[in-house]
């Protein structure tokens, strides 16, 4: 069995501040001083295909630079789309005979490059049930991170309005975690949650339907 597995998952909202994360697994324990984050760089709106191309890509670039630790299997987070983008990259740095599979959320199949059907594996082998727990792993990570990047980008957006110190921007954030959810309030209701005098909360609807246009 492979000792080293390093899984990748990408996360984004609506397209937008798309992230990506690797785990790294060795002998079916998590290593998380070995886990990165990235901030997806070339992909503009929703493309989950080309996202994953890029992380991969990236990855095994700098792996190859600093003459680091292969893995002995990559997992994919997603079917045959995101395999076939990920081993375009591989090729394309001459490591495509790194074993590769994509294991898609939808009926936990496993898929291996080449072969357009999915895999024929019991769900529950010690095999799949690894694998899916590494998957899982690398989806939480993705998760978490794109959610401090988005809390992030919000934060720099109402701190621009007049009146919106940090604490006021704490104060929204903690009870409308999303631009959606703001717009979709009033002002009425955004001063009633948050203490936020309704005129300045007016003009923070405003803007976030400004950003969601």
């Amino acid at each position: 069995p492979p000792r080293r597995i390093e899984a990748f998952d990408v996360s984004h909202l609506g397209g937008t501040n798309t992230v990506a994360s690797m785990v790294c697994f060795v002998d079916g324990k998590a290593r998380k001083s070995e886990y990165r984050k990235f901030k997806i760089k070339t992909v503009v709106g929703i493309d989950d295909f080309a996202a994953m191309r890029e992380v991969v890509f990236r990855r095994y670039l700098r792996v190859k630079k600093e003459k680091g630790s292969l893995p002995d299997l990559i997992l994919i987070d997603g079917g045959k789309g995101q395999l076939s983008m990920a081993v375009s990259a591989l090729r394309e740095l001459g490591l495509d005979y790194i074993p590769i599979v994509g294991l898609a959320k939808r009926l936990e199949e496993v898929f291996v490059p080449g072969i357009s059907d999915p895999q024929s594996i019991h769900k529950q082998s010690p095999g799949l049930i690894l694998l899916r727990r590494i998957r899982d792993e690398a989806h939480r990570f993705a998760i978490t991170f794109q959610r401090s990047k988005r809390k992030d980008s919000l934060i720099s957006i109402f701190n621009d309005i007049k009146g919106m110190g940090p604490k006021r921007v704490e104060k929204l954030l903690k009870s409308f975690d999303s631009t959606e959810l703001i717009a979709k309030s009033n002002q009425i209701k955004i001063s009633k949650k948050t203490g936020i005098p309704e005129k300045i909360a007016k003009e923070i609807i405003q803007k976030a339907l400004s950003i969601l246009k």
